[in-house]
């Protein structure tokens, strides 16, 4: 499963034009699922995500985390992130969950988040959307939990 996580100071999500989901400060994370990912995944995921330390400390330095900083996080499922790119010049979606997995894990992940005690906001899964954001940084980092081989 990959998190595709960014510092933001604000971000949304449109669907025809109609915001469906906001955050202020904290992380706009992009999310998508592979073929062999299960809740482990998930579950995973959401730890790494809520404990990386991508926010300033009084020195400046990356030092806190999401909770530290009272921040919010919106997730966005974008299944084009497990595209292969290796050949030719149009990816190829293999690696891609097939779409009922992916949303049932895409839940598992929220669910996860709001275990943890962190109400996450959500894009919609299959829907086309306009993702606005403001990247503070920028920080983007690419994090991904693999499933055991």
């Amino acid at each position: 499963m990959i998190g595709l996580l960014q510092r933001v100071s604000e971000a949304s999500v449109a669907i025809d034009g109609a915001t469906v989901a906001a955050i202020g400060r904290g992380l706009l994370v992009l999310v998508g699922v592979e073929r062999g990912d299960g809740e482990r995944e998930a579950r995973r995921l959401a730890e790494r995500l809520l404990a990386y330390r991508v926010f300033p400390d009084s020195d400046g330095r990356m030092n806190l985390n999401v909770r530290d900083i009272g921040g919010e996080v919106l997730l966005v499922p974008q299944f084009t992130l497990a595209a292969d790119t290796r050949k030719g010049n149009r990816p190829g979606f293999s690696r891609a969950a097939d779409p009922e997995r992916g949303e049932a894990l895409f839940g598992t992940l929220a669910a996860e988040f709001e275990r943890l005690g962190t109400r996450p906001q959500c894009g919609r899964f299959g829907a086309n959307m306009q993702v606005g954001l403001v990247n503070d940084g920028p920080v983007t980092i690419r994090l991904q939990v693999e499933p055991p081989r």
